[in-house]
């Protein structure tokens, strides 16, 4: 190995060859020391040459005696306070104080003048300057030095205990006074209570002997909160008094009829409400919170309001329950007012209209009136309805010649959704005015009978059904006729044209301003009008059509055009099927014919597709198939509409 390391046998070791002068030495150690607990580092080399210099003997001391020793004791005496010192040892101790003592202010009174200082440094100067200029005595001085440095730091030591025991003092002053007012504190409110129980006491004394009436209940309370207001919300006295004065007002309230005398007990619960209520109460249905007047209205006036609305009120008149309402409008809260809406009116008026059958008093009559106080949810809950009722009751068998329909009917366009009431109108009017149209006879000569038919059959509705629908039913049904009667009339031999003249005007003013200002309407009129004056001109009177193609008139083509788009059929919008429309309202006509609901499930769908309710079974569409599925034991099966009858007769009612 030391030759490949480049180590030549007979040579040395070393760079050089130059080897070692002596070999390596072992060290001994003591028995049971570890390594670096003793010195022994040894160099390698020993030669004269290399070794360091010898350190130099250290300076003789005085070796310290012991402390026990008698030396030592002495020693610690002659270095204590007070005692004499020499000048050169008193100069040292001197010249060792070299921390100045750093003081806020310092006033030297030793001097012949007083002196300021702000720090200690210069306070003994011009004893050191005594010292230095070799006064005599400078022991007997520094030792009175000593003597007043005792006194002052003593007299400094009293005067911070004295501080202590002054803040001491000052803290239990503030102790004793805060105990004071808090026994002050604590005894007024016992001698609020002990009124209060006192007052409390009374009324149950009172209650007890039977002589307690809710005025003079309200007179103490009153009183109570006049006088100890501080505590008054704090003890709850407010519930207190809702529960002294509960059973009191029951009985006052026993008998009473709120649908007839609405007026009783007005002004006591006035009073109530100004003593239990002392802000306006902004009520969060969110909240569970009922403040002690709402809660007294809950346990005393409302079952009164419930039974006598369950018992005695009929919602076909709705006049008794709205003046009470009105009556007591100020005083009820918002949660009471929503419950008497949601359990008493609610209730009355959905089963009202559902029993509701072609009466001499339709509907909108008695429920109208409630639409401002019932809100949208509820509103929109009786619409649905009512505009089943509608379709199923009046609509169903009505007849043009019939004008109990329009009575019925349009005073409900307002308060109907738009698509929801021309949805109605499109499938239960429209269809009827067509007819009437068509059985509409128009004679050359005036005739009132026709007039009068056509403005009572057909016009009356003109308000109720969409413009652009009226547009299309008059052009396609009575200008058609118009015209034709008109234009055989002009071609006849010798015409009257002042009768002509006042046919038209006839005619013309049956027609609402709304329809007179639509375009198509003006331009059939004018189509009139320009056979009649071609009549009177001795020029070839031509039926409006063939008119405008023989003199080539630029809105020919326009009008072809609207003609043949209006004729057309209804072009089927992408995504829509017009089958499904037409094979629900199948669905729908033959459930109304018998008397049966049919409408959507709400929030129920079968592989996506709505599940509707036919009376008490549910059913969905196969509009493509044309096939109705109905579930029978939570399976879907086909069925016929037969079927379907026979499982709504056999099924419990829903």
């Amino acid at each position: 190995m030391m030759a490949n390391m480049g180590f030549k046998s007979g040579t040395g070791l070393g760079k050089d060859g130059q080897g070692i002068v002596a070999p390596l030495e072992g060290v001994s150690r003591p028995a049971h020391a570890g390594l670096g607990s003793v010195e022994e580092h040894r160099p390698f080399f020993h030669g004269k040459e290399n070794l360091p210099p010898p350190p130099p003997p250290p300076a003789e001391e005085e070796p310290e005696p012991p402390r026990w020793s008698r030396k030592a004791a002495a020693a610690r005496n002659s270095r204590a306070p007070g005692l004499v010192l020499s000048k050169s040892a008193l100069l040292t101790t001197r010249a060792e104080q070299v921390q100045p003592m750093v003081v806020d202010r310092v006033i030297d009174m030793r001097g012949p003048q007083p002196r300021v200082l702000t720090d200690m440094t210069g306070l003994n100067d011009e004893q050191e300057m005594d010292l230095d200029e070799d006064l005599p005595m400078p022991e007997l001085q520094y030792n009175l030095q000593v003597l007043v440095d005792q006194a002052a730091a003593g007299i400094r030591g009293l005067d911070e205990q004295l501080q202590r025991e002054k803040e001491d003092v000052a803290s239990l002053t503030r102790e004793k006074n805060r105990l004071a007012e808090h026994e002050a504190s604590h005894g007024h409110e016992l001698q609020v209570m002990e009124a209060i129980t006192g007052a409390l006491e009374q009324v149950r004394a009172d209650e007890a002997a039977g002589v307690l009436t809710p005025e003079a209940l309200l007179d103490t309370f009153r009183e109570l909160k006049t006088r100890h207001e501080e505590v008054f919300d704090l003890c709850g006295l407010a519930w207190i008094a809702c529960e002294f004065v509960r059973p009191l007002l029951v009985r006052a309230c026993h008998g009473w009829q709120p649908l007839r005398d609405p007026s009783f007990g007005l002004e006591l619960m006035t009073q109530w409400k100004d003593f239990l209520q002392q802000h306006p109460q902004h009520y969060d249905f969110r909240s569970d919170y009922i403040d002690p007047y709402t809660q007294l209205l809950l346990d005393v006036i409302l079952p009164v309001v419930r039974a006598s609305g369950a018992n005695s009120w009929d919602a076909r008149d709705p006049e008794p329950m709205l003046r009470f309402l009105e009556s007591w409008e100020e005083l009820l809260p918002p949660v009471v007012l929503e419950s008497t809406l949601e359990d008493v009116i609610m209730p009355k008026l959905s089963a009202a209209i559902d029993s509701w059958d072609r009466e001499n008093v339709p509907i909108h009559a008695w429920v109208h009136p409630w639409l401002p106080i019932l809100g949208q949810s509820r509103t929109e809950t009786l619409c649905h309805s009512v505009r089943y009722k509608l379709s199923t009751g009046v609509l169903c068998s009505w007849q043009s010649h019939d004008a109990s329909a329009y009575a019925a009917l349009s005073p409900w366009k307002g308060v109907f959704d738009p698509a929801s009431w021309e949805a109605m109108i499109t499938r239960y009017i429209v269809p009827k005015l067509k007819l009437a149209l068509q059985e509409l006879q128009i004679s050359p000569a005036v005739n009132s009978q026709e007039l009068d038919q056509f403005n009572d059959r057909v016009m009356i509705w003109s308000s109720a059904i969409p413009a652009y629908c009226m547009v299309h039913l008059l052009e396609v049904e009575f200008f058609s006729k118009w015209l034709l009667v008109l234009y055989h009339w002009l071609r006849s031999t010798d015409p009257d044209f002042d009768e002509v003249v006042y046919w038209y005007k006839s005619w013309r003013g049956i027609l609402p301003p709304e329809l007179i200002a639509h375009r198509r309407v003006r331009m059939l009129l004018a189509a009139g009008l320009v056979m009649m004056d071609n009549a009177a001109e001795g020029r070839e009177v031509l039926l409006p059509g063939a008119a405008r193609e023989a003199t080539g008139c630029p809105e020919a083509a326009e009008d072809q055009q609207f003609d043949a788009a209006q004729r057309a059929p209804p072009q089927q919008v992408p995504g829509a099927a017009m089958e499904d429309l037409s094979f629900k309202d199948r669905i729908l006509a033959y459930a109304e014919e018998h008397g049966l609901k049919f409408m959507p499930s709400a929030g129920k769908f079968y592989n996506g597709v709505p599940v509707y309710e036919f009376g008490c079974i549910r059913v969905r569409l196969d509009s493509v198939k044309g096939l109705l599925f109905a579930q029978v034991q939570g399976s879907w099966s086909s069925v016929t509409l037969v079927q379907l009858m026979e499982m709504n007769r056999m099924a419990t009612p829903c």
